[in-house]
This record gives C-alpha cells, sequence and structure tokens, in this order.
C-alpha cells in the first residue's frame, strides 16, 4: 500500500471508467482500500428497509467510492489536472507540487 497523493476537500477530476472528465470535491479518502469518495461522482441507490434510523426506508441514494489511480489531481493554480510531487520545502515539511507547474499545493 503506497502513500496517497489525495486529501480530503481536493478537487479531482475523474479520469477513468463511467464519469470520466467529471471534476467534484473529495468527501473521503480510504487509504486501506485505495479509494475515494467524491461528491455527486458514482452515485448508487440502495433499497433500505425501515429501521429506528430510518424509519420511513425506501431508496436510498449514496456516493460509492472510486479508485484512486481513476482521479487525478486538479492544480488549482492552473485549473488542470496534474501529477503530484512530493518536496521538502525551506522549512523541512513535506509538501504537495503539481507536476505540471512546478508551484505548491497547499493544505486544506
Amino acid at each position: 500500500m503506497s502513500k496517497m497523493k489525495i486529501r480530503r476537500g481536493d478537487r479531482v477530476m475523474v479520469i477513468r471508467g463511467n464519469h470520466k472528465g467529471q471534476e467534484g470535491t473529495v468527501l473521503r479518502v480510504e487509504p486501506e482500500k485505495n479509494r475515494v469518495v467524491i461528491e455527486g461522482i458514482n452515485r448508487r441507490k440502495r433499497h433500505m428497509k425501515p429501521s429506528q434510523t430510518n424509519p420511513e426506508g425506501g431508496i436510498v441514494e449514496f456516493e460509492a467510492p472510486v479508485h484512486a489511480s481513476n482521479v487525478m489531481l486538479i492544480d488549482p493554480s492552473t485549473g488542470e489536472p496534474t501529477r503530484v510531487r512530493a518536496q521538502v520545502g525551506e522549512d523541512g515539511t513535506r509538501q504537495r507540487v503539481g507536476v505540471r507547474s512546478g508551484k505548491v499545493i497547499p493544505r486544506h
């Protein structure tokens, strides 16, 4: 398992699969499965029986996880998708850098 370069709150673009070309914000990261959940992408429907938490039951819509290799981080400075490289800053902290622009991608 490699370290994921995508974090919660990042803007990403889907580069493979049924949602190719769509953009969204990362809601949740699952590093143990190497998957991310993106707002508005890969929506699924599940039929739920009535329960105490959901007394109505019915059809519930939710975003299903997408494999991290199928998404690309969008560089905030250019607005274009880019690969990400790790770099140590002047103060000794680890930073994410967009490969295309060479600019530091800020934390959220």
